[in-house]
């Protein structure tokens, strides 16, 4: 298998993608971080590779992951374009919010750039190692770079999805509308229940099989035909009763349930259509 690989930056998601693809008998060459002990680490842990110092100790390869911080990403490409001979290889950060043009730099120095976004927490990198396959990886960039990542995706058992590097932002906004905004919403719902004297132990147990159903029939069914309540049944007056009273308990969840009102509708409107 030709093609080896450098990681500049080699935190949770660099050391899971570095052992995975050399654990499929891809070759990971060399290993930058911010010190060297980090890149040891990494190593170590990775089971193949060898310490960079700095960009300047970088040799030629044909893949470099950019494993770096959102902020880190542009500035990593620069150093790298300018340290190592990047013309016929390819570069590619891992962010889900950023697009690949901010790999220009690369691009400019005749190299093939992407994004791969592993759709995923990487809190506990050696779990994540042992259980990767099936995990969606939101790939977009250039035709033929993607020509060589998606194999090599694929072989470490990644479901690989192509995204609009347009609408990365959008799509990244979609992890957080599915995990963040959820949890916010269901924070309002317990919130809600000890309001009206309920303890928040059994507040949790009384939201708990309403979130869960309605969940399992959003990804069962589709998130318009899981809709219910009164909005779903067109009872207008239940709802403005409500945001009133919401509103007058916390005027922050109150302003919450507003917002959601319009958007719900537009959804009960879909189902209606279906």
């Amino acid at each position: 298998m030709p093609v080896t690989f450098n990681l500049i930056g080699a935190g949770h998601v660099g050391r899971v993608l570095g052992r995975l693809l050399a654990e499929r008998g891809y070759q990971i060459q060399q290993v930058l971080t911010r010190s060297a002990a980090s890149a040891q680490q990494a190593v170590d842990f990775i089971g193949a590779g060898s310490v960079a110092a700095d960009y300047a100790q970088l040799r030629s390869a044909g893949v470099h992951v950019l494993a770096v911080g959102d902020d880190q990403i542009v500035p990593a490409c620069a150093a790298l374009a300018q340290a190592v001979a990047l013309d016929g290889s390819i570069v590619f950060h891992c962010s889900g919010a950023l697009a690949s043009d901010r790999l220009q730099r690369a691009r400019d120095a005749g190299a093939l750039v992407a994004s791969v976004h592993p759709i995923r927490s990487f809190a506990d990198p050696a779990a994540v190692a042992a259980q990767f396959a099936g995990t969606f990886c939101g790939v977009e960039g250039d035709d033929g770079a993607l020509a060589v990542l998606t194999p090599a995706l694929q072989a470490i058992g990644a479901q690989v999805v192509p995204i609009n590097a347009e609408a990365k932002t959008v799509y990244h906004a979609a992890a957080v509308f599915a995990s963040n905004y959820l949890v916010t919403v269901l924070d309002a719902a317990l919130r809600a229940y000890q309001a009206a004297g309920i303890p928040e132990p059994v507040a949790r147990q009384l939201a708990q099989p309403l979130a869960t159903e309605s969940m399992a029939n959003v990804f069962r069914l589709g998130a318009a035909p899981a809709l219910s309540g009164p909005i779903a049944r067109g009872d207008l007056a239940t709802v403005a009763r409500q945001q009133q009273a919401v509103s007058a308990w916390d005027a922050a969840t109150g302003a919450l349930y507003a917002a959601l009102v319009p958007p719900t509708q537009a959804l009960a409107h879909r189902k209606q259509q279906k």
